[in-house]
């Protein structure tokens, strides 16, 4: 993203103006900002969707997934309601849905109005994806600031060719290079 900056004769610059100086920020928020971190889609039927990148999944029978998320959004009344959603890993060319579905960019007609999605038992999931997962809602509680979210893996779908993950890491996009 990339803002005029009207203090330096309105040059274009890669920077927010309206993000918090780190040195306001806590100290935890800064330790989190330096642990690089996987870029997903988490989808719910109704449809709801939301960004997602404080999440871990954990192999075992069946596999189990922990996940971050704001337990005001749209997102999490779905799944509360449906009990179940699916995650897609999003690649480098998944920024502007990444950016979408966290809300820092306007979805006029929706989330779901742009883009070509595949309708699944767990929540839509984009129509390019070729790795996704289904999951089933296990339980929450609050923690820190947001909702953990406990989920039982149900459906695994692994494409060939996935392009390299989308990072986040100290506030920005960043491409992991194979």
């Amino acid at each position: 993203m990339f803002h005029v900056n009207p203090d330096a004769g309105g040059h274009i610059h890669s920077t927010d103006p309206f993000a918090t100086p780190d040195q306001d920020k806590s100290p935890v928020r800064r330790l989190r900002g330096r642990l690089a971190a996987p870029v997903t889609l988490w989808t719910a039927p109704g449809p709801a969707g939301l960004t997602v990148s404080s999440m871990l999944v954990a192999d075992g029978d069946p596999g189990r997934v922990l996940g971050l998320v704001d337990e005001e959004s749209d997102f999490w009344d779905a799944v509360s309601r449906s009990g179940r959603f699916a995650i897609t890993p999003l690649g480098p060319r998944d920024q502007q849905l990444a950016d979408r579905f966290a809300g820092l960019m306007p979805a006029p007609g929706g989330l779901f109005a742009n883009g070509d999605w595949t309708e699944t038992g767990h929540g839509p999931v984009p129509a390019g994806a070729t790795t996704w997962a289904g999951c089933r809602l296990d339980g929450e509680r609050p923690y820190g600031w947001a909702l953990l979210v406990e989920a039982t893996v149900e459906h695994v779908v692994i494409g060939d060719g996935d392009p390299a993950p989308l990072m986040h890491y100290r506030g920005r996009y960043r491409n992991f290079d194979r």
